[in-house]
């Protein structure tokens, strides 16, 4: 352990670490306020803070902090291009700052595009590349308050400058799902196809589509996996995942991942899906990993763990998880190894190559619960958060 940092409310958001600062947000629900942080990496040393949160409810009743029971508004993580930080909150809050803590801009999607229409808080990270900030906003087409539909409410993918959050383009993202299938949690992923090309991934309303980073034109998209558009409650937490010349995809709730051909056309796309719903391949809230070369799933319905080679869908091994409590914190490679974090905060190191868990650690307080952070890796450490700690592990 070299060193530990005093938390004041819990984040759902990995910590960003840049240079010599690493970066984590935290929700304080009595006082209502949204946090953002920034600690020195060497010591540990709060650096700056700043209440990011603007407060902005729709309505404007009820809690500053959370809209549901089961997450804040401190769940996207942070981004950073080296320049500046950006932290957003599941409130629609989007505020950037230089890395010394001076605030540079900041707007609220909610205010600026529409109050959103998620069943649950929306926790979406963005994306910074190029230049350009990205955030899907894939919601359903009806409020959810229960008040009158006077238009059907859209989907959209927003880019805004990043030097001054100005908008670059707001882009209608079409969907043929309906109610809680419309709505996506899942992060944007930025692709650099070569020869010059480069796209978004981005996923959500039973499809995904692939977008112009320029412009958030559509260039192709593929699904579905929810047939006919019959399963109306099956949301996508999961973000897309590019290993090599396949795109990993996460149908929710027991139902298989798919593995995609990112240079196929639409009749050749699909290279191969995972079993049916007793297959441990398979992850509700968890984004996979591609790392040395394998996809690793981790499944929070089977509560297991498994390689699988990207070309094939092959399972080269699978482990059970231990400990009770769930696992929702996506895996993290490095080393030659794979960490995992549980609710209750266990962390969990695992081979690689063989799938031994090689160790675990118990992290959180003893009535610790739904910590989901992944683990970050920088520097030759392990930067790992809990409700009310952060801590810097290694050499």
């Amino acid at each position: 352990m070299r060193w530990t940092a005093a938390l004041p409310g819990p984040s759902a958001a990995t910590p960003v670490i840049v240079g010599e600062r690493v970066f984590v947000t935290a929700a304080i629900e009595e006082a209502g306020v949204l946090l953002a942080l920034c600690f020195d990496r060497k010591s540990g040393e709060l650096l700056w803070e700043d209440e990011a949160g603007s407060g902005y409810q729709p309505g404007g009743e009820g809690s500053k902090t959370r809209r549901d029971p089961r997450s804040d508004y401190a769940s996207p993580s942070p981004v950073s291009d080296g320049e500046r930080v950006v932290f957003l909150f599941g409130n629609g809050d989007l505020v950037a700052y230089g890395l010394d803590g001076k605030r540079q801009w900041a707007t609220n999607i909610q205010r600026a595009h529409g109050d959103f229409a998620f069943q649950w808080t929306f926790g979406a990270s963005p994306t910074l590349w190029k230049g350009k900030l990205y955030l899907p906003v894939l919601q359903r087409d009806q409020p959810t308050d229960g008040s009158p539909v006077e238009k059907p409410i859209a989907s959209f993918l927003l880019a805004l400058d990043a030097q001054d959050g100005a908008l670059v383009f707001k882009h209608e993202r079409a969907s043929p799902a309906h109610m809680e299938s419309r709505e996506s949690y899942a992060t944007a992923i930025a692709h650099d196809a070569g020869a010059g090309k480069t796209e978004l991934l981005v996923v959500g309303g039973d499809v995904l589509t692939s977008h112009d980073p320029e412009s958030g034109a559509e260039l192709w998209r593929w699904g579905t996996w929810n047939e006919g558009h019959r399963e109306p409650w099956w949301r996508v937490v999961p973000s897309p995942v590019v290993g090599g010349d396949r795109v990993l995809v996460c149908a929710p709730k027991k139902a298989p991942v798919y593995a995609l051909r990112l240079d196929g056309g639409e009749s050749e796309r699909l290279a191969w899906k995972s079993g049916g719903r007793d297959n441990p391949v398979s992850s509700d809230v968890p984004t996979p990993l591609f790392y040395d070369g394998r996809f690793f799933v981790l499944s929070d319905v089977e509560r297991a763990l498994s390689r699988v080679d990207p070309a094939s869908g092959n399972v080269e091994w699978t482990i059970e998880l231990p400990d009770r409590a769930p696992w929702e914190a996506s895996p993290t490679g490095a080393d030659g190894k794979v960490y995992c974090l549980s609710h209750a905060g266990l962390a969990l190191v695992v081979d690689a190559k063989s799938g031994e868990i090689l160790a675990r650690a118990a992290m959180g307080d003893e009535d610790d619960e739904s910590i989901r952070s992944s683990i970050a890796i920088a520097h030759g450490s392990l930067f790992l958060r809990t409700n009310d700690a952060l801590y810097c592990i290694g050499g």
